[in-house]
Parts: structure tokens; C-alpha cells; sequence
């Protein structure tokens, strides 16, 4: 089977053949149908987090269970799946607290990845998912069952940047009903986590972002309102009858953005931090108005999902016609154009590509 492979940090991905381990005890093999591609995958490219190198990335998946190990008794070969990179063991002291993003459990595929090159030797499992390949192997709690009626391209943005945003949203910040909330950001989390302030009634919804197409998406994904960052604290004030928002979330990986989003806020508000900026990235907070108007600051590890819960509750969503996946695909490339994809994902100007095999 083929798959991406990173050799070299900011070089373009190499197509090559590799071999997977069967599935082991808990385990399954998946043949993917679709994987968007998420900028975690860029920045992890690019070695903004370090790790080992070769490595196949690749985490928002979807596909169709082929083989399963010992012990497997919920999956069945052609289940329709939607394939995430949490993994949990549902037992350990975050996981009994519904907090399996956070688990501590060492897994064998921690400790040994599944993906072999052609000379035998191991290629690391980039995000513990590696999915820009034809198959993976992954732990059981990294998938969910979807109706085979869905479209795996759509169902692919369901492993990370819709969980990821929506669930900021329902999960991390909690939004209710009324509050009002900023979004710096309307690139693929982005939508969702205003999608997910839609969704869960707050208003009114302000997205904030320098491109002017994503403005337009955001307005079509639920924002009320949308403008560009040197206009934020004005129109934030304007739309609140100058209180602020209750509620700032940033889905961009930049601590500009984190720091530009606090002022952003009304007494009691809450900064939502999603995007994640590069490893040793220092952010700069003025703890007089931390204090002084009591404000908190949440950082959201893939919308504190609950795969088995969350995944289910957004796909009744999208099949009433509430959450929007479809409109989030820019387009569709085969895997030999993966570098052309990441290029074009790379400009800021479009929502989620996705590779489809």
C-alpha cells in the first residue's frame, strides 16, 4: 500500500510503498477513504513540534474497517468509521472523569509504530494516526462508527477540525444560550467553533479574520457579524452595547492572536484558547484586567471531546441539517497530488482540502 512519508522537515512528501503491522490485541486496520488535511499536519511538516523523522502524518479520517485484532468486538470489517487521533483506555483517573483527550494510559502503539518502509524499518505514526496512506492501524477508541449513507469525505472533517471547534464551543467554554461570542479565526476550526456558537444559540456571533473570503464564510456559517482584526475591539463593543463578549475563542495557532483576543472580553469573560501556535511560543497576558474583571482562560485540547458521544450527536446534526460538512470541502486531490494540496492549503485561502483515496 502507499502512503505520504516526511523524510525531511519542510520538504515536499514523498509517495512510497509501505507495510502495516496486523492489528494487534485492541486494535484495528483501516482502509481510509478520505483524510482532510488539518494544519496540525503542516506545522508538524514543517517541525514546528519536533518528533521523529520519517514519519507518515495524517489524522482526519474517515474510511472502512478491513481487519480487527483480539479482543476488538464493537467494529466489524466494513463498518463505516470515522478515524481520530484521541486515543484513551476509558479507565485511567482523566478517562473516568469523561476527560479522554487528557488520558495517561501508554499504549503499544506509543511505544511502536505500525508503519514499516520498504527496507523493513519503521516509520514513525505522525499525530498516532498516519493516515495519509491507503490504510492505518490504530487503537479501537480511535474510531467511531458513522451510517454507511454518509459521505466519508465530509465525515473525515468529523475526526478533528469539526470536534475540534464545535466542541470548544458545547464542551471547553460551555457558550449558552444569548451569550455573546468573538471568533478569531474563520479558517476550518474556525467555522466550526461559530458554527457551534450557532448551534448552541449565542448572540451575537462576531468573526474576526483578515481574509475577505473567510468573512463571507463566516457570515454562511452562522456569524452575525464579521470583520478584520484592526476593527475587532470596535466592532466587538459596538455589537455588545459595550459590555464586551462574554466569550473570545481563538481557533488560530498565533500568541498575537491569544493576546489581542483578551481585550476582547467583558467582566466575567472567557478566553477559549483552540489554536495551537508552534512549541515555545510565549503568550503575554496583563493580569490587571485577568483580575479585575475576573476573566478566564481555557485552553480547548480537540474540543474536550468524547468521541463515542460527540462524534454521534454531530452526525444527527449534519443529517438534520444543522451542521454544516459538505460546505467545509474546498477541494478533493488523489494522493499523488498531496503536495500540491498542502501547498494550496497552505495560503490561508480555502476551508479543508482532502485527499481521497
Amino acid at each position: 500500500m502507499r502512503a505520504a512519508v516526511c523524510r525531511a522537515f519542510g520538504a515536499p512528501l514523498q509517495v512510497e510503498e509501505i507495510s502495516l503491522d496486523a492489528p494487534a490485541q485492541g486494535e484495528v486496520l483501516v482502509n481510509i477513504v478520505a483524510c482532510a488535511i488539518c494544519h496540525s499536519d503542516i506545522t508538524c511538516m514543517e517541525g514546528g513540534w519536533g518528533g521523529p523523522l520519517p514519519a507518515v502524518f495524517g489524522h482526519e479520517a474517515a474510511g472502512i474497517v478491513q481487519d480487527t485484532g483480539p479482543g476488538v468486538i464493537e467494529f466489524h470489517r466494513g463498518d463505516h468509521v470515522v478515524v481520530s487521533l484521541i486515543r484513551s483506555c476509558g479507565c485511567c483517573h482523566y478517562c473516568s472523569q469523561g476527560r479522554q483527550v487528557l488520558c495517561e494510559h501508554s499504549f503499544p502503539l506509543d511505544r511502536q509504530s505500525p508503519i514499516r518502509g520498504q527496507d523493513g524499518r519503521p516509520i514513525h505514526q505522525g499525530l498516532r494516526t498516519g493516515a495519509f496512506a491507503e490504510a492505518v492501524v490504530v487503537d479501537q477508541s480511535q474510531i467511531v462508527a458513522i451510517p454507511a449513507s454518509m459521505p466519508l469525505d465530509s465525515a473525515s472533517l468529523l475526526a478533528c477540525g469539526v470536534i475540534t471547534g464545535v466542541g470548544a464551543i458545547f464542551n471547553t467554554a460551555r457558550v449558552r444560550p444569548g451569550e455573546s461570542v468573538v471568533v478569531i479565526g474563520a479558517g476550518g476550526v474556525g467555522l466550526n467553533c461559530i458554527q457551534g456558537a450557532r448551534i448552541a444559540g449565542a448572540h451575537p456571533i462576531i468573526a474576526i479574520d483578515p481574509v475577505p473570503g473567510k468573512r463571507e464564510a463566516a457570515l454562511a456559517f452562522g456569524a452575525t457579524y464579521a470583520g478584520q482584526p484592526e476593527e475587532a475591539i470596535a466592532k466587538v463593543r459596538r455589537r455588545t452595547e459595550g459590555r464586551m463578549a462574554d466569550h473570545a475563542v481563538v481557533s488560530v495557532g498565533s500568541s498575537a492572536a491569544i493576546e489581542s483576543a483578551a481585550a476582547l472580553l467583558g467582566r466575567g469573560g472567557t478566553l477559549t484558547v483552540v489554536g495551537m501556535p508552534a512549541g515555545n511560543t510565549p503568550v503575554s497576558l496583563d493580569p490587571d484586567p485577568l483580575c479585575g474583571k475576573e476573566l478566564r482562560v481555557l485552553g480547548s485540547k480537540m474540543g474536550s471531546t468524547r468521541l463515542l458521544t460527540d462524534v454521534p450527536r454531530l452526525v444527527s446534526l449534519y443529517q438534520g441539517g444543522i451542521l454544516k460538512l459538505d460546505e467545509l470541502v474546498s477541494e478533493r486531490y488523489p494522493l499523488a497530488e498531496i503536495n500540491e494540496a498542502i501547498a494550496s492549503a497552505k495560503t490561508g485561502e480555502i476551508l479543508r482540502n482532502v485527499v481521497v483515496f
